[in-house]
């Protein structure tokens, strides 16, 4: 369910501790034993050559003998740690469901949201009767007036529409919250999917006409067959308007603000005070408006398209949306889809898998905070916290360093690079759900009421300042992210784990690892997006312009480079789509291995496991991208995710770093080797 702080341009931060200095990089307290390499040795192919797939020198072994489960579309590092955190986050949700706890207490509301997402028993002797009340109200839709009405509605409840707002830190003024109308309501995953002409995006839009006939036929509706043509064209007709993701990108030129009077001037059709109204912020007198050509084309569709076929578009737009909490054989159909045909997966998760995700979802920070006392022991934050400082250090020296900008941009390079905020583990307060009601037998209306309790309680703070504890991410994810406007970078308690940071390992493979992540989210306030804000979180070009030449220069260079990669004949890479995930893949490498050299003050590496420390560091980094996919889910991939394919992580970073060459003794003729005027250095 589409929480509203998770609009379609919402942005993950990144935060990192305050500049000091010429302070030393901190040691590390001494180990009480001898520390192991970290490396999976039996996961390595070393009858590969480093310099013809690094990825699979390292991985290449785990990868031919490991099989995709088949409940699966893709495998590897972060799945692996996403399934061990389910598994710890089942046990807490399970003595919730099995204790006596009084009604409104949090561990009672954990435990009846996981039981009502479980009985498949009610959930089938219900049906769809809990969507009843959803198709009255767009039965009576009567004007163009009661659509606006309704699609706030739909906003309000965690459905995607055509025109969807969520609430941000404001990116010209990070200390005030502001509301930003974006793009949505595809029921595809992106633009290309309704406008690609190859035989296989043709076979794509086939499945999803047949698989809608299909959902319309089991929720007892009429027509099916003309519904899901309905659905299919008026689906088509917004996509082509869409924006490209390619163009979302460009924040500074997309983030415009509009003062009331002149909503008008994009949309003078729609209902703005019904719409606004509705969504419970009626008296706001600016909005930004990111996707201006999408909107204005969006108000001559509304009043161009007649209402029955905008009531055909939404009743499909319910159906689809709630599909996965309703009964089984609508569950089962819609893993058919988005789970078989567009990714590739034999078999649904587990249901208490799929349950935890419920509870994880709607109630993540009650469980989160039993799951840091369980699962995160002080000494990890500890040495988490010294990391990210020797990573800012190692990101300072580099500025200092470059010799392709001017003093001018690095004095606001580093100023920026001071004002960083980490984020370690977990949210120093935790999240209040007493206004939400959950009960044991009413799963659509649990989610439900916990989209419209978070609705609401973003729409009560929109007011006051801007809560920069907050976090987007519960304990127990596994992942980490930035944020611009907040200029954060934040690391959940589940992603410091193996293999992205072991405590028992030697720290050269944990710079690789754990400190290439934070140097790529680092390197998020510093990549074609995140350069664009300055170190309050404002919008400000703080370049000159022959730095910022030079800097899409060698950006450029880097899109090139990923473009020529090509996982299958028929696709290539998106070079330009995935630039700011390879900027932070590549300066995060860079600053882990500088981190790493600046923390042995001198001293000579040991050898572990017949590895040099340097090596270590680039193995580890590899290691971090053990992963495999189905073809399907690789395809959906490159069509969706800013991220480049997890061997294309590994390669196209490392063969950009000189130290690789000489510690692999990488050199012409290599698949992977780059003369040195073509590696790119940035950060």
């Amino acid at each position: 369910m589409k929480k509203l702080i998770s609009g379609a341009v919402a942005l993950l931060v990144l935060s990192a501790c305050g500049q000091q200095e010429a302070e030393p990089i901190a040691e590390q307290a001494p180990p009480p034993e001898v520390l192991g390499s970290g490396l999976d040795l039996a996961a390595m192919d070393k009858s590969v050559k480093p310099g013809d797939d690094f990825f699979a020198f390292m991985n290449g072994t785990w990868i031919k003998e490991t099989e995709i489960p088949a409940d699966r579309s893709n495998y590897g590092g972060f799945g692996i740690l996403r399934d061990e955190s389910q598994a710890d986050v089942k046990v807490i949700v399970e003595e919730s469901a099995t204790g006596d706890f009084a009604k409104g207490t949090d561990e009672q509301k954990v435990g009846d949201l996981y039981k009502s997402y479980m009985d498949m028993e009610t959930r089938n002797k219900l049906g769809v009767t809990p969507l009843a009340g959803v198709f009255e109200q767009i039965h009576a839709i009567a004007n163009y007036d009661d659509l606006a009405v309704f699609m706030a509605a739909g906003n309000k409840g965690g459905m995607s529409m055509p025109i969807d707002i969520g609430q941000l830190a404001d990116w010209n003024d990070s200390d005030k919250y502001s509301m930003i109308v974006t793009q949505g309501g595809l029921g595809l995953p992106d633009r290309e999917y309704y406008t690609n002409e190859d035989e296989k995006s043709e076979e794509l839009r086939a499945a999803y006409v047949e698989h809608i006939e299909k959902m319309f036929d089991l929720v007892g509706l009429a027509d099916g067959a003309n519904a899901a043509q309905t659905v299919m064209a008026f689906e088509t007709r917004l996509a082509k308007q869409n924006m490209t993701k390619e163009d979302t990108r460009n924040r500074a030129q997309n983030f415009q603000t509009f003062a009331k009077e002149n909503w008008g001037d994009v949309m003078p059709q729609f209902n703005w005070d019904a719409w606004l109204t509705e969504i419970g912020v009626a008296e706001l007198d600016s909005l930004v408006l990111y996707m201006v050509d999408y909107l204005s084309a969006l108000d001559g569709i509304i009043q161009d398209t007649d209402l029955d076929t905008w009531k055909t578009y939404l009743t499909w737009n319910v159906i689809n949306s709630d599909a996965g909490i309703l009964n089984e054989e609508l569950d089962r159909q819609n893993f058919e889809f988005y789970g078989k045909t567009l990714s590739g997966t034999e078999e649904q998760r587990p249901m208490w898998r799929r349950g935890v995700n419920a509870v994880n979802g709607s109630l993540g920070e009650v469980v989160g905070k039993v799951y840091v006392g369980k699962h995160f022991p002080p000494e990890a934050k500890e040495r988490m916290e010294k990391l990210v400082g020797n990573l800012v250090l190692a990101y300072e020296k580099s500025i200092k360093e470059l010799d392709w900008m001017s003093e001018e941009t690095k004095v606001e390079a580093l100023r920026k690079l001071s004002k960083f905020s980490p984020k370690i583990g977990y949210p120093d307060e935790w999240r209040d759900y007493s206004a939400l009601d959950v009960e044991a037998d009413d799963l659509y209306g649990n989610l439900r009421r916990a989209a419209l309790a978070e609705h609401e309680r973003q729409i009560d703070r929109h007011n006051g300042p801007v809560d920069r504890g907050e976090w987007g991410m519960t304990p127990q994810t596994v992942n980490a992210y930035y944020h611009p406007a907040l200029n954060q970078i934040v690391f959940p308690a589940a992603i410091l784990q193996p293999p992205f940071f072991d405590l028992a390992a030697d720290d050269a493979v944990n710079y690789g690892a754990i400190g290439a992540v934070i140097g790529h989210e680092v390197g998020h306030g510093f990549d074609d997006q995140g350069s664009t804000f300055d170190g309050d979180g404002a919008l400000r070009n703080w370049w000159t312009d022959e730095d910022r030449a030079e800097f899409e220069k060698r950006t450029g260079a880097l899109v090139a480079q990923y473009s020529a990669f090509a996982p299958f004949d028929d696709l290539h890479v998106n070079g330009e789509f995935t630039l700011g995930e390879n900027i932070g893949d590549l300066g995060g490498i860079t600053i882990g291995l500088l981190a790493y050299e600046m923390s042995l003050n001198g001293e000579q590496a040991p050898v572990i496991d017949g590895f040099t420390g340097v090596q270590r560091v680039f193995l580890g980094f590899s290691q971090v991208w053990r992963s495999k996919s189905r073809e399907e889910a690789l395809r959906r991939q490159i069509a969706t995710d800013p991220h480049s394919p997890a061997i294309y992580r590994a390669n196209g970073s490392v063969r950009n770093v000189p130290q690789w060459y000489e510690a692999f003794n990488v050199e012409e003729g290599d698949a992977l080797y780059l003369p040195p005027e073509e590696r790119v250095k940035i950060w």
